[in-house]
């Protein structure tokens, strides 16, 4: 089976929705979907005003070609990111795509968890505020990926600078303060490394990060938390989310400071079976780090992106999405028509708040 295939005998691959995180934003990420997709531009418009006073400056950054607030600063990456994979969730969700688990790679959890019914959308969105108020006040600093193994950048760290992401067997990021950051750097240039700074101007992941965190997980225990109707897999844990992480407050309070551990849970995922791995997100990079997986490799998984590699026009979005939903359909999955079915209720709760009033919640919207 080569790309994303045809079904298999016993029936199509099952789908594993990626939702990616911080480094994957860019100026008018996934925009040119925005009054062309009517769920997504729903789901987005939902954001902005469960965001309150702040939706209106998040929309006009997002659909600008030169922000107010650079697209890379917390208030800016974080929000939209998760915004922009939640709506991007529910489209292919309303075009009938039933996911058997989902992955997000740090932001994306938050997406993915409230894709699954973990979370409310409007309480997720609090919370993600939350979250980047927090870190708009912590220290300074970045990020740094690097052509290699954790064991092998461990004897180049200094200062406060730690591992912060495991995305493949080579392809480690390091996250800390500028200084130390900068420091490390060019001793793993000097030794040979390939270093890329990665877009960030926050050092996510790392032990610095910690002050700002504190007194978050009030705020997730004061939410409701419900099991999810399907699975999923942590990049914190590389396992799928448990009832005791789900009712932790703090295991959500503590992921900007956690380390992200993708490859791991990449590999236990596709070590449990072959999935087609779907990229819902701006760019294509958890799908290039996907393709490298030796079940991609020998072409019994496969990976599909819906948006393109790099920032375009509002016609290469469109483009490169129709091009995805054609390869879904190929690979036997239905993407080409929208759907008003309901979506299963989300599973019991596990934490927080209980007996509000209103509508039935669903999971997978």
């Amino acid at each position: 089976m080569s790309g994303a295939g045809a079904p298999r005998a016993g029936g199509p691959l099952p789908v594993a929705l990626l939702l990616p995180g911080q480094g994957s934003q860019h100026v008018r990420m996934a925009a040119g979907l925005y009054g062309h997709e009517p769920v997504f531009g729903a789901a987005m418009d939902d954001f902005f005003a469960a965001a309150g006073a702040e939706g209106e400056a998040l929309r006009r950054d997002w659909l600008a070609e030169h922000p107010g607030t650079d697209i890379d600063h917390v208030t800016r990456s974080q929000p939209l990111l998760f915004a922009v994979g939640h709506a991007l969730g529910r489209m292919v969700l309303g075009r009938g795509l039933r996911p058997a688990v989902l992955l997000g790679h740090s932001i994306g959890e938050m997406a993915a968890a409230t894709l699954a019914g973990v979370f409310r959308p409007r309480d997720a969105t609090d919370l993600v505020l939350d979250r980047v108020r927090r870190l708009a006040g912590a220290a300074p600093g970045g990020m740094v990926a690097v052509a290699a193994s954790a064991a092998e950048v461990a004897p180049y760290l200094r200062g406060q600078v730690v591992v912060g992401a495991v995305n493949a067997p080579r392809q480690t990021v390091l996250a800390g303060p500028d200084k130390p950051l900068g420091e490390t750097g060019r001793l793993l240039r000097a030794a040979g490394f390939v270093c890329r700074r990665v877009p960030s101007l926050s050092p996510f992941h790392s032990p610095v990060l910690e002050p700002a965190c504190r007194g978050a997980a009030e705020r997730f225990a004061a939410v409701e938390r419900r099991m999810p109707s399907v699975p999923v897999r942590s990049a914190y844990t590389a396992a799928p989310l448990t009832r005791a992480e789900i009712g932790d407050p703090g295991f959500w309070a503590r992921q900007p400071v956690a380390p992200v551990l993708f490859w791991p849970a990449l590999d236990a995922l596709l070590g449990s079976g072959d999935h087609l791995l779907v990229e819902v997100g701006p760019g294509q990079g958890l799908s290039a780090v996907a393709r490298r997986h030796p079940a991609v490799r020998r072409g019994t998984s496969a990976v599909v992106s819906l948006l393109p590699a790099r920032p375009g026009t509002p016609e290469a979005d469109r483009a490169a999405l129709d091009a995805a939903l054609r390869r879904l359909e190929a690979a036997g999955h239905p993407a080409a028509g929208e759907t008003v079915a309901a979506h299963p209720v989300a599973g019991e709760t596990v934490a927080g708040e209980t007996g509000r009033s209103g509508g039935p919640e669903h999971s997978l919207a």
